[in-house]
């Protein structure tokens, strides 16, 4: 009985020490709750503009940076018709000239040679005339033989041809048959804007052997806009193919065209092609040798398109705020294409019928958890 006792004071005693440890078991550890995409702006929020995802036809175009040129047809290289020494030159580049206004001054003695000539041609014309009546006369009365009449009549006809040689000469120089002066002035042959001067005063002048024009003129009522295409740009280009062409001098400024001509074969060094826009430019703003970017429209497909201002970036990414309900919206990334005037393409991440902030996304992004 003792013993039974004692076997039970004993195992008692265990189970107190067993019980007595002042330790108490460690909870485990809470997840963090996860981050909601999710955000609610209060009934009276203001600034936030939706707009409905629609499918729309989007257009592919391709830009292509150019140049402004001169019409070639609308050029005039002026070489005075005479060598000589220059006198003055009276215009400068940039001035804009009248048809027969003059440009520069030149002492020629071309001048005098051509009048001198005239002047010898119509003496001798008018000498061979007389033999001519003479001779008709004698003729008439069977003193002169034919073989002799048909020599002066020949002599009087050669002498006529070359009156009228020299005499057209004259006409071309624009001098007059009359005078003693060997100055010739050149005068503009038609209307435009100076764009070089190639001679200055006191230089000699050798008419068309010049190895530069006196001067240059355009007409830049009509220019080219003149851009390098790349072969693997063609697909889809001919000509008549609208495009839209803006200067960096005037950015508020577009002008309509539609492409002119595209060049046949491609060049070997750039392997490009050279494409041509011909432009109205009757205020005469765009000047040869200024750059521009030639927008062309290239073909149009249907697509998903929203506002530019929807898109949210961050990093690489971009992403939208999707409305689910009235005051809830939704974070969604999305994958951008093509970029329109005001517009962008999204490829993936939203579909038809999706409400998406168009404005004020940016406060939905302070709001977001």
């Amino acid at each position: 009985m003792k013993q039974q006792y004692s076997a039970l004071l004993l195992l008692v005693c265990a189970g107190l020490a067993g019980c007595g440890g002042s330790g108490q078991p460690k909870s485990a550890p809470q997840a963090s709750p996860a981050v909601s995409s999710d955000v609610v702006l209060p009934a009276d929020a203001q600034g936030v503009r939706t707009v409905k995802v629609e499918r729309k036809q989007v257009a592919d175009y391709l830009e292509v940076s150019g140049r402004i040129q001169p019409d070639p047809t609308r050029v005039v290289r002026v070489f005075p018709p005479v060598g000589g020494r220059v006198i003055t030159v009276e215009v400068r580049p940039g001035d804009r000239v009248h048809k027969g206004q003059v440009l520069a001054e030149l002492e020629s003695s071309d001048v005098a040679a051509a009048r001198s000539d005239y002047q010898k041609a119509r003496a001798d014309a008018g000498v061979k005339q007389k033999t001519l009546q003479r001779a008709a006369l004698l003729f008439e009365h069977q003193v002169l033989s034919e073989k002799e009449y048909q020599q002066v009549t020949a002599d009087a006809e050669m002498s006529t041809a070359e009156l009228e040689r020299t005499r057209s000469r004259l006409r071309v120089l624009g001098v007059s048959p009359e005078g003693t002066s060997d100055r010739f002035v050149v005068v503009a042959p038609r209307p435009g804007v100076v764009l070089d001067i190639g001679a200055a005063p006191g230089e000699i002048s050798r008419s068309l052997d010049a190895p530069s024009p006196l001067c240059t003129l355009a007409d830049l009522s009509a220019v080219w806009a003149v851009g390098d295409v790349y072969e693997k740009d063609l697909a889809g280009l001919k000509a008549g193919t609208p495009a839209q062409v803006s200067a960096n001098a005037y950015p508020e400024r577009k002008w309509e065209a539609r492409v002119a001509a595209i060049s046949g074969a491609l060049d070997p060094v750039t392997r490009t092609l050279k494409l041509r826009v011909v432009l109205a430019n009757s205020g005469e703003n765009l000047k040869p040798e200024m750059f521009v970017s030639i927008r062309l429209l290239r073909s149009s497909v249907a697509g998903l398109a929203i506002p530019s201002s929807a898109v949210l970036r961050e990093g690489s990414g971009a992403y939208v705020f999707v409305q689910k309900a009235p005051g809830h919206f939704e974070r969604r990334a999305v994958i951008l294409g093509r970029t329109l005037n005001s517009e962008v393409e999204v490829t993936s991440g939203l579909a038809e019928g999706d409400v998406v902030v168009a404005e004020g996304a940016l406060l939905l992004r302070v709001a977001a958890p």
